[in-house]
């Protein structure tokens, strides 16, 4: 019977041994061919419970839990910063599968800060709060990075806008509060612009910069008739756009 010989893989020795290393327990600091680090708990080769990875080529820091090889719990991951021995935070909360997912903090560059739910990877799945560098807050849904769903946001200047977002732009009923001038805008948004509504005063005795002369008093023979048209045809527009479960409709 002639011999057969096994067929050679192109796989590092590394990678071949590594299985028969059984890493199981508390381990100590484990370091890989490339550089990378880590410091902590192991099942059955697999870095499983409690543990620190440091990856040599990005600089990255993760301190925290661990399902199977993958960031799965609660974690902390952190940046060297350049030319220090210094890390700095980036995100810490909750991590499911190797992503951000549950509630968690995450710092960006700068000074802006989001801090609510997160859903593989992503800002969103709930409720958030982000504080921009400029110094506007939105505070609401978000899906996928972007300003989705019920939300409000307070701009640097004082004026706010609490109404409906999608895709990161306000899209449907909306309420713009012009708290210098002392008047509010009430009505439909498509891509960010105000579209169709009514502008009344609101506050306008005691806003800082009012305007000359208050709102006149609009002459139609059936305002809401109009209004409730043209919001139709808006809404119409936005759903087609956006076709979510949370259909938009005329009522706030």
């Amino acid at each position: 019977m002639p011999f057969l010989e096994r067929p050679r893989t192109n796989q590092p020795r590394s990678k071949l041994l590594d299985p028969k290393s059984q890493k199981c327990g508390l381990r100590c600091t484990v370091f890989s061919v490339n550089g990378d680090e880590y410091k902590g708990e192991w099942l059955n080769n697999k870095k499983h419970g409690k543990g620190t990875q440091i990856w040599k080529k990005s600089g990255t820091m993760y301190i925290g839990d661990w399902t199977f090889g993958k960031p799965d719990g609660y974690g902390t991951l952190s940046v060297l910063l350049p030319g220090t021995k210094q890390y700095a935070t980036k995100y810490c909360g909750g991590w499911k599968n190797g992503k951000k997912h549950g509630y968690g903090m995450h710092f960006d560059k700068g000074s802006a800060v989001y801090g609510g739910e997160w859903n593989e990877g992503h800002r969103g799945g709930g409720w958030g709060k982000m504080w921009y560098e400029s110094g506007d807050v939105y505070e609401g849904e978000w899906m996928k990075d972007k300003n989705h769903g019920r939300g409000t946001i307070l701009l640097a200047n004082g004026n706010w806008f609490e109404g409906t977002w999608r895709d990161g732009k306000k899209n449907g009923n909306g309420k713009f509060y012009y708290s210098d001038k002392g008047q509010i805008y009430e009505g439909i948004w498509l891509d960010g612009k105000a579209k169709c509504g009514t502008m009344s005063d609101f506050g306008r005795n005691e806003a800082p910069a009012p305007t000359q002369c208050p709102i006149p008093q609009l002459q139609l023979v059936d305002m809401q008739l109009v209004l409730s048209e043209a919001k139709s045809a808006y809404l119409e527009r936005i759903n087609t756009t956006f076709p979510l479960h949370d259909t938009l409709t005329g009522k706030e």
